[in-house]
């Protein structure tokens, strides 16, 4: 909640002062601006400070909850608690009660620390020692150095003064102190704010982690050579899909023997999850690179048919019969009618077409593969290699915006038409 609560404060300053401070001190180009109506695209454009802050954001966000050293120190979360504590527990025995201190050592958990050596003093309470990693709990046997134990009627029913019984708790300097259900303090030292290493590393372990894969290699192969392959697999099925799904959609568009025979077909697989598809596909095309380059055609197929249908049935008739009346024949109006206004929605569905494939060629390489950005995610989250698994994902997010940019500057060449009647 807090995370999204100071989200929402960037976004709200940077909204008004952007908009109503920065821009309206620059003179508006008054002979460029449009009105925005329905179906003009182009009406309106990305802004780019906003597109900069966002990004900004969500890195200045991922450092503030992690403690990066990129950050200057005021800018961090409240961090776990790192350091020494103590806690008095009162013991009951025999209808006598006597008080002992326990000193508890918070350490990070890939520092190893001894337990502090104390003195036991005096009273059939004894003093102790514990030792608890950050973001961990950890059972203080407090009498297992006392005079007069649990199996002698001993019990704690106080900390720092304040009575307890088991199940409840109490705060103290650095954590808390929980009774067992079997009387055993439990001590949780202070989580702040911060999200633990193991969950979410900080940005530059992360970074640090992406050059020593770039170097070093994965598993045998070059993080080069994982990403090619994955991106190899994703342009040879949707190539493929596309081959075979825009001829399909543009038959379906223009017969309605074949709009009756392939839609029910169409309709039925557009609904199911690429996904849902592996099982059969592995039995049918086994684990290797058939299999996957089968699936993405699947994937890619019933996305690119269905484009190119809506292109060939939303082109406007009075073309169609304007084109007839100069005399065009069939084939005319075929290459300059019906083409060229169906290609903004076959651009459409293969930027969407792409973004499908993309995903499900890393689940794919989830279930059975030997390179792949998927592969790497999945071996790596089996040794709680988090900063890799982070690494891969943003890997795969930067290749897919790059591979929908090209698709947009491409749409923007070859359909400069587009949006524009």
């Amino acid at each position: 909640m807090i995370p999204l609560l100071i989200y929402i404060a960037i976004f709200i300053a940077a909204f008004f002062i952007v908009t109503k401070v920065v821009q309206k001190a620059v003179p508006a180009d008054y002979t460029s601006l449009k009105t925005v109506t329905f179906g003009d695209e182009s009406a309106v454009r990305p802004n780019r400070a906003a597109g900069i802050i966002s990004i900004l954001t969500i890195f200045l966000m991922w450092g503030i909850f992690t403690g990066s050293n990129l950050l200057p120190g005021f800018l961090h979360a409240p961090g776990p608690f790192e350091g020494t504590t103590t806690f008095t527990y009162t013991a009951e025995a025999n209808g006598e009660t006597d008080d002992a201190e326990v000193t508890v050592i918070v350490h990070p958990r890939e520092v190893e620390t001894n337990t502090p050596e104390v003195d036991p003093g005096d009273g059939f309470a004894k003093n102790d020692g514990a030792k608890v990693a950050q973001w961990r709990t950890g059972l203080i046997n407090v009498d297992r150095n006392d005079d007069l134990t649990k199996s002698d009627g001993a019990q704690v029913v106080a900390i720092n003064g304040e009575a307890i019984a088991p199940g409840e708790t109490v705060y103290i300097d650095g954590g808390s102190v929980t009774l067992s259900d079997k009387g055993t303090p439990n001590f949780e030292p202070t989580r702040g704010w911060q999200m633990e290493p193991l969950y979410l590393p900080a940005p530059e372990e992360v970074w640090t982690r992406t050059i020593t894969i770039a170097s070093e290699g994965f598993r045998n192969f070059t993080l080069v050579e994982h990403l090619g392959y994955s991106l190899f697999r994703v342009i040879v099925g949707f190539l493929i899909g596309a081959l075979v799904g825009i001829p399909l959609g543009y038959a379906m568009g223009l017969s309605n023997w074949f709009r009756g025979w392939f839609d029910p077909i169409v309709e039925f697989m557009r609904p199911v999850p690429p996904l849902a598809l592996i099982p059969l596909v592995i039995i049918w095309a086994g684990i290797g690179e058939t299999g996957k380059i089968i699936l993405l055609f699947l994937a890619a197929l019933w996305i690119m048919a269905i484009a190119a249908r809506a292109g060939v049935s939303g082109v406007k008739i009075s073309k169609v019969h304007a084109a007839y009346s100069l005399g065009a024949s069939k084939w005319q109006i075929m290459r300059h009618v019906i083409i060229p206004n169906s290609l903004p929605e076959i651009f459409t569905g293969a930027r969407v077409a792409m973004g499908v494939c993309w995903g499900t060629v890393v689940a794919a390489e989830l279930v059975a593969a030997e390179q792949g950005a998927g592969m790497m995610i999945m071996t790596a989250s089996k040794f709680q290699n988090t900063d890799i698994v982070i690494m891969g994902i943003i890997l795969i997010g930067v290749i897919g915006f790059g591979i929908d940019m090209l698709m947009r500057w491409a749409e923007r060449i070859l359909v400069p038409w587009k949006g524009k009647g």
